[in-house]
This record gives structure tokens, C-alpha cells and sequence, in this order.
């Protein structure tokens, strides 16, 4: 057991300094440094990157991404204030806040998926977790904070693109819970004035309605609103987020069909995913093990540690997803052709490891104190 601690904590220490070495110096987190189509900066896997670095003692890199968010937000001031006034008329897609940024925090110059809120919630749930862990000022955020509540009690309802930037006809679970998350904490911060915090609110309420009727079949909650099948994502309503209670049947019931369906150690995203071949998903081992945690199961939870820990490569890269035992086998080579090998290294996976160790207790705050030096000079 010492021995393979040791190597847990290894693979801890080695993702540590992959983020922090592939780190922007203007604090933008690569979603992969060496996947062409992945070398850009989204909200929401930079949120979850930034507080797995905030969990682990790397406070400089977190805030470094927070600032970067802010500086985006703010350059943008203009945009998110037109997109409100025009609230209720034929907005196109591309007219939104884009997903995914150069590092520089430039939009990206090529077509995307780019109508996807919920990073706009989630970096806000993250700021606001990264500030009670850490004592730090929210002051410096005030407007990026406001404009990201705006934009978002504005535009929650819309259809859009969900986590994995697909079913733009649709509202998502995991995105709106995103939403909420973000709102919530926004909300409880004491930076918002009292009128959008209140608006913050309603938002909230009107969220976790469509999630307790619309958004559940037979007991479970449904990849999107309208159809029948699951998710993994879909763990994120409870955990991290809380925007539904995680000791509840709907919770319990939610959990127990990923499990059964997506996730016998690594975590597929859905049953019809044809991404490259649908495989097990790094970053969904983490998030489904961090739920396992919050309640009770511990040894599914460090079994899930160990399955992500033995994905690593000789160099210590953990990848997007793993192609064995993938869902389509025959539509891997499609991809492969299209954008090359999997992404390895993700840094979201990275993250996601680092923080279910975090929760399990293995390592904490004295991880990274070399890191936090490196990551400030």
C-alpha cells in the first residue's frame, strides 16, 4: 500500500507541474498543449483546473486564471450589455460570448461550437470557492462577477451547446446546474448590489424547478430536457455544484444509472457518443469518484483513483479519453484522421486527478508549494 501511495502521489506531484509548466503567462490554461484544436483557453475547463491548483497549494496559478477571466469579461463589457438589450429578439449563435479564447484572450479566429454558458457559471462557483479557501478579495473581480450574472440570468433558458459542445437545440442539465452554481455563490459573495442579487436568486429558484420536473424521467435526471437517456455530466448537479441535494433519491437514482450504464472504472460521456468511438473518459472518472466520495463510497471512489492514475503515459500525460473498450469501435478512425490521436495531455484530466486525491484525502495544500513559487516568477 506505501509503495503504491508513493505512485499516486507521484502522478499528483507530475500534474502539478504540467499545469503549472504549460500554464499561459498571462494565466490562460491550454485545454491541451499539444492537441491542435485543444491549444486554447475555455472557462470551464480552466475553472476546474484553476481550483484543483487552489486545492493543492498553487494559489498564484488560480489566480492567475481568475485575473485572465476577468481581463476577458471586462474586455467585453460592451458586447454582454448589447446581447442583454437585445434580450427577447433573433440573436444568432456567433453573436454570443464564445466558449474557448486564444491564451492571449482574443476570440479564435476559426468556426466553433461556441454557444456554451456554463463556463460562465462554473468560473464564477470556482472564484468564490478559490476566495473562502485562500481569504482573497473578491473586490478585483466585482465587474467581471456582475456582467457574468447578467449575461447569464439573461440567457440561462436558451438552448445551447452542453459540456461537450453538442445538441445545440437543447437545454442541458449540466449546463443550467453550472449556471446556478455560479449564480449562487455570485449571489451569497456581497459583491453583487442588492437588485441582481436578488435577480441572482430567482434564476436559481427557476433552475432547480426545471431540474426537479422537467429535466427527470423515471426517477433520474436526462442528459437534456425532452429526452430519456443520461449523462455522465449529469453527476455535476450534485457534486461539485450542490445545485441539487446529493443525499437524495433523485440523486441516488441519477448516480446509479451512470454507474450502471458509463462507468465500469473509467467513465464514458453517453451511450450514443461516437467521439472518437465513445471511450472512458479521464475527467468523468474524477467527477464520478468526487461524487462517491461525498456519499460514503470510498472504495469506488479509490478505485477510480487508481483506474485514472494507471491511464498515465511513461511521461506521466494523462489523456482525454482511453479507446479501449470504446462504445463505436469503428468510428475511432474517423477522428484520428480528422484531429489526430487523443489529447494527451489534458489538462482538465490533470485537474480532475488532482482533485479526487484532494477529496479522498491523500494529498492537500503541501503539494505544490514548489509549484506556487514557479508559478509567480
Amino acid at each position: 500500500m506505501t509503495n503504491e501511495l508513493g505512485d499516486l502521489v507521484a502522478l499528483a506531484r507530475r500534474s502539478v507541474d504540467l499545469i503549472t509548466s504549460f500554464q499561459d503567462v498571462g494565466g490562460a490554461y491550454p485545454a491541451s498543449p499539444t492537441f491542435p484544436v485543444y491549444q486554447f483557453s475555455w472557462f470551464r475547463d480552466g475553472a476546474f483546473i484553476a481550483d484543483a491548483m487552489s486545492r493543492v497549494g498553487a494559489q498564484r496559478s488560480a489566480d492567475a486564471f481568475f485575473d485572465w477571466c476577468t481581463r476577458v469579461l471586462r474586455a467585453r463589457r460592451d458586447q454582454v450589455l448589447d446581447l442583454i438589450a437585445r434580450k427577447g429578439t433573433n440573436i444568432e449563435r456567433d453573436e454570443f460570448l464564445p466558449t474557448r479564447y486564444t491564451l492571449g484572450g482574443s476570440d479564435t479566429a476559426e468556426q466553433w461550437w461556441n454557444f456554451q454558458i456554463d463556463g460562465y457559471g462554473t468560473w464564477m462557483w470556482a472564484l468564490i470557492q478559490h476566495s473562502k479557501r485562500h481569504a482573497i478579495s473578491l473586490e478585483p473581480y466585482r465587474e467581471a462577477l456582475e456582467l457574468s450574472a447578467q449575461y447569464l440570468c439573461a440567457f440561462w433558458s436558451l438552448p445551447c451547446f452542453d459540456w461537450w459542445e453538442e445538441h445545440p437545440g437543447e437545454v442541458h442539465p449540466s449546463t443550467i446546474a453550472a449556471v446556478s452554481a455560479g449564480l449562487r455563490a455570485a449571489a451569497s459573495s456581497g459583491v453583487l448590489g442588492a437588485p441582481l442579487e436578488s435577480q441572482c436568486n430567482t434564476v436559481c429558484a427557476e433552475i432547480e424547478l426545471v431540474l426537479r420536473t422537467d429535466a427527470v424521467v423515471d426517477g433520474h435526471l436526462t442528459k437534456s430536457v425532452g429526452r430519456t437517456d443520461t449523462d455522465a455530466s449529469l453527476i455535476s448537479c450534485f457534486t461539485p455544484f450542490e445545485t441539487l441535494d446529493s443525499a437524495s433519491d433523485l440523486s441516488m437514482s441519477t448516480y446509479a444509472r451512470i454507474a450502471h450504464e458509463l462507468a465500469p472504472d473509467g467513465v464514458h460521456r453517453y451511450l450514443a457518443d461516437t467521439f472518437f468511438g465513445g471511450g472512458r473518459w479521464v475527467v468523468l472518472a474524477g467527477f464520478v469518484g468526487w461524487h462517491e466520495v461525498r456519499i460514503g463510497n470510498i472504495e469506488a471512489a479509490s478505485r477510480r483513483l487508481r483506474w485514472m492514475h494507471d491511464q498515465a503515459t511513461g511521461e506521466g500525460f494523462l489523456p482525454e479519453q482511453v479507446l479501449t473498450h470504446a462504445l463505436h469501435p469503428d468510428r475511432v478512425a474517423e477522428w484520428v484522421q480528422r484531429w489526430g490521436p487523443v489529447a494527451t495531455p489534458l489538462l482538465w484530466s490533470h485537474a480532475m486527478y488532482l482533485t479526487l486525491g484532494c477529496e479522498l484525502g491523500l494529498w492537500g495544500s503541501e503539494l505544490s508549494t514548489d509549484a506556487t513559487a514557479r508559478s509567480s516568477s
